[in-house]
Parts: C-alpha cells; structure tokens; sequence
C-alpha cells in the first residue's frame, strides 16, 4: 500500500509562477504528476501553504494538507505527508518534476522491501534525488525531531534515517530511463522540459 505526496509548497521565485500549475502537454502539470502517482498509489496527498489555489483544479479525491511547521521549506513538508499519511510507505515527490516515474516508485519499493530500510532514494549522476524517494511514514519523527531544533536540510534528514541508494544501474537494467529526477527551477528549464515531453511523444 502506498501514498503518493506531491510537495506544492516552494515560494517559486526563481520561475517567477507556481510550478505546480503551468500547463504541461494539455494539462497542469500537476494533473500530470497525479495521473502518474495513481498508477501505483492508493492515495494522494498534495501539501501546500496556499490549498485555495489548488481546490479549483483538482480532483476531490486528493486530499491537500499544510504544514505542521510552515516555513521550513521541503523538509517540512515531507514531514507533514508523512504524518498524515494512510498508508504505511509514501512516494515523495516534488511539484516541480515533470516526467515522474511509476515504474521507478515500484522498483525502489521493491529494493526497499530488500533492503528493509527507512527510504530509498535515487542516486543519478552521483547526485541524490531524496524527492523522488520512497519513505516509511516512521521518518517523520526523525523529520520532526530536525525541524523543532531548527534544522531544515533536506541533507541533515537523510543523516537521520537509515535510507539506501537506487543507482542508476537498478533503474537501467529494468528498462526506465533517468530522466525522472529532471526538475524545473527557471523558465528556461520549463521551456526545456516541454520541447522534450514534445519530443518524446513524437518517438
């Protein structure tokens, strides 16, 4: 059973608009990522601090939450889907990302389930990519613990659990490309982006 927890709750100041709501290939972009979460998720959860801007456009089937501890960037939202969530492992991902991968979810689920670990978090390029990991919903006590002595890294979290990597190889030898951890900060990443999604849909 697994939640899937869309972080909707960044200042965007860098895209200048909420990342969450550009149009992307005939929909919003977080229309798009929730079609993909429901490929393996029995539940969905989008955690923002402004859910009036997110009510109109989404199913009510989506349950929208704020945070315990607003301002403390993603770490705090993590900690509030984690905490509410109804199912025992949660999919974090970020708003940002628009080629999210279920095949990717059920492979670090499967290699968590291995491992018997706290989270799986994907590691491309060298680089770790802890919002589009795989959580148990026990991390948000250690995330609380963070947040309440006044640290809010991402970094800081991931030395608090018992996480695993999946290294490119896991995905690789399954078939599931790696453009999944692509995330978009500037208008010129979101421009980037769609001229790929267009190119991928004409191969």
């Amino acid at each position: 059973m697994l939640t899937g927890a869309i972080l909707a709750g960044g200042q965007n100041r860098r895209m200048g608009k909420e990342k969450a709501l550009l149009p992307f290939s005939g929909e919003l972009l977080i229309q798009r990522q929730i079609r993909t979460l429901s490929e393996v998720c029995e539940e969905i959860i989008v955690v923002t601090n402004q859910p009036t801007l997110f009510l109109p456009v989404l199913d009510r089937s989506i349950r929208i939450i704020t945070d315990y501890y607003p301002g403390k960037g993603p770490l705090s939202g993590m900690h509030a889907a984690l905490a509410l969530a109804r199912n025992p492992e949660v999919w974090i991902v970020g708003c940002d990302m628009p080629f999210l991968s279920s095949s990717a979810a059920t492979a670090m689920q499967e290699l968590k389930a291995t491992l018997k670990c706290d989270a799986v978090v994907p590691v491309i390029e060298g680089r770790s990519h802890p919002l589009h990991g795989i959580y148990s919903k026990g991390c948000a006590d250690a995330i609380s613990a963070l947040l309440l002595s006044g640290e809010s890294r991402v970094s800081e979290m991931l030395r608090m659990i018992y996480w695993q990597e999946a290294p490119e190889a896991h995905f690789e030898e399954k078939h599931i490309g790696l453009e999944f951890v692509t995330n978009m900060n500037t208008p010129e990443e979101y421009e980037s982006a769609l001229k790929h999604a267009g190119e991928a849909a004409l191969s």
